[in-house]
């Protein structure tokens, strides 16, 4: 049994898959999110679940797994909740300091933190890992990063909980392409492909989950790289006794993608 995460080693998802994994299970790393879906999905290895991350309380929407996972046949079988810390980690003191490595998503939950680090170059990495080793190897720089990489690299830390918010939370789906969905679900996800560009199209759609109580707790556009102004709407909603009957509506007036039912697992 495997585990197929984001990598390389220090990641958020490599920390996520250690703490869940079982006592038959490894953790392979990859270096993209496709690659992990390719791993999970599309190969249809047996035996491999995923974990990617989907959306973060401070930066929204990871948008490489949400177009992974409409065009691949993963479904979720389940979601975590994390809450994310991140250091400032430097082998050099604060003055010296040159240039800073941070991951893009890390970078927008640290944003206040950086911005009064006034005239240092940022540079976008890979990953959280990625900024860790490249602060290890180039001369004056720091990183922003996780726990993990930190004392994987043996960076000193130079400031603690630099993220933005103290609530600070990434959400993680376990992706796979077999396996059996829970009896009683919480919360169900689609992905809405639009028939056509008119006028009232979502509160068509968003009016069949009012009629019938249905709770949403997430809806988000992506473009649909049909064009521009074309997009898919990713809607997570509450189960409950009218959901199928509102999927089977829906489907009567746009083309609808089912990515499954699921629980939340907590850590």
């Amino acid at each position: 049994m495997t585990i197929a995460a984001l990598g390389p080693k220090g990641t958020f998802s490599h920390e996520l898959a250690e703490k869940i994994k079982r006592k038959d299970e490894e953790v392979l790393l990859f270096p993209t999110i496709k690659d992990v879906f390719r791993e999970v999905c599309l190969r249809k290895t047996k035996g491999v679940r995923g974990i990617v991350p989907v959306e973060n309380s401070e930066a929204g929407g990871v948008g490489e797994t949400l177009d992974a996972i409409m065009t691949s046949e993963c479904r979720i079988f389940a979601e975590y909740y994390m809450p994310i810390h991140h250091l400032f980690v430097s082998g050099c003191s604060h003055k010296d300091i040159s240039v800073i490595y941070t991951h893009p998503q890390s970078h927008e939950q640290c944003s206040i933190f950086l911005e009064k680090l006034e005239n240092i170059p940022v540079i976008h990495t890979s990953s959280n890992a990625q900024s860790a080793k490249e602060a290890k190897t180039t001369a004056n720089s720091a990183a922003v990063t996780t726990e993990t990489a930190a004392k994987l690299y043996n960076l000193p830390v130079l400031k603690k909980d630099i993220q933005n918010s103290g609530n600070n939370t990434t959400r993680f789906l376990e992706i796979s392409a077999e396996g059996t969905l829970p009896e009683n679900p919480e919360k169900c996800s689609i992905v809405i492909i639009p028939k056509e560009n008119r006028p009232g199209l979502l509160y068509g759609i968003l009016e069949i989950f009012a009629r019938k109580n249905i709770n949403l707790t997430r809806i988000e556009s992506r473009p649909s790289k049909d064009g521009i102004g074309r997009y898919v709407f990713f809607i997570d909603f509450e189960t409950g006794e009218n959901c199928r009957d509102a999927i089977s509506e829906l489907k009567t007036v746009t083309v609808l993608k089912e990515l499954g039912c699921y629980s939340r697992k907590e850590l």
